[in-house]
């Protein structure tokens, strides 16, 4: 990855905080995009001070305007996006809201749209690129009260599979990661908020459901986008890629 360009949506805490430090340490140049000021300011910082050449963009995915306007700014070639950002949504049909599905319709549908169309040209007269999509097994799998969650996702995973048909000819690969639960301080939030005074038996709980015993670590998401990025991968486009610990495949 050395010399190459890479924009990480989201990049700023959790799976996409994991995939801005991979990439960096790889020697890339990589752009975060993400809407939290502080912590993407933050994040840049001491990344800088340990000799990697990261840059924190502030970035409100849904706005296309500001979108375009920041891809625009990066100068050089887009090597790699990394459409990383998304937001969350607990209920089922009765308890979902039109307001929750416009929510999650800005930012993980929108936002993956915005930030694809705001790169696609430039890759194609750079003669190719990678895009990769982060999806969940909610795309394909029945979660509990996951409703919007899951729709939002199922959209993500085939905006992948269009646009990985569409750019074949052009040398862009496009490929969607579907992870399980992973251990973040989203997770750890939730469970404080929803169970106080059951947080070690609820995490327990959680972890359990995935047959390998655990949830997966940022870090281990990241190894997935490093190696479809990579050229070790330069056969893979147009595919879904688990990193669920068997919670798809594996009946317990």
């Amino acid at each position: 990855m050395k010399g190459k360009n890479v924009l990480v949506t989201g990049g700023a805490s959790g799976i996409g905080l994991a995939i801005v430090e991979k990439f960096a340490a790889s020697g890339a140049s990589v752009y975060v995009l993400d809407f939290n000021k502080e912590n993407g300011e933050e994040v840049a910082g001491k990344l800088k001070e340990k000799g990697y050449d990261v840059y924190f963009k502030q970035t409100d995915v849904s706005n296309q305007s500001q979108v375009t306007e920041v891809i625009d700014s990066v100068s050089g070639e887009i090597d790699v996006l990394i459409n990383n950002a998304g937001v969350s949504h607990i209920g089922d049909l009765e308890s979902t809201e039109g307001a929750d599905l416009d929510r999650l319709y800005a930012v993980n549908i929108k936002g993956v749209f915005h930030c694809s169309k705001a790169v696609i040209g430039r890759m194609k007269a750079n003669g190719g690129g990678v895009i990769i999509n982060m999806a969940s097994i909610a795309a394909t799998v029945g979660i509990p009260d996951r409703f919007a969650y899951s729709m939002s996702k199922g959209a993500v995973l085939n905006m992948t599979l269009t646009i990985a048909r569409d750019y074949v000819k052009d040398n862009i690969r496009c490929n969607a990661i579907s992870p399980a639960r992973v251990h973040t301080p989203f997770v750890d939030n939730y469970i404080s908020k929803a169970y106080p005074g059951k947080e070690k038996e609820m995490f327990e709980q959680l972890a359990a459901t995935q047959p390998i015993g655990r949830m997966a670590t940022p870090e281990e998401v990241a190894s997935m986008a490093y190696f479809l990025a990579s050229d070790e991968a330069k056969f893979l486009t147009g595919a879904d890629y688990l990193v669920d610990g068997g919670f798809s495949n594996l009946k317990m």
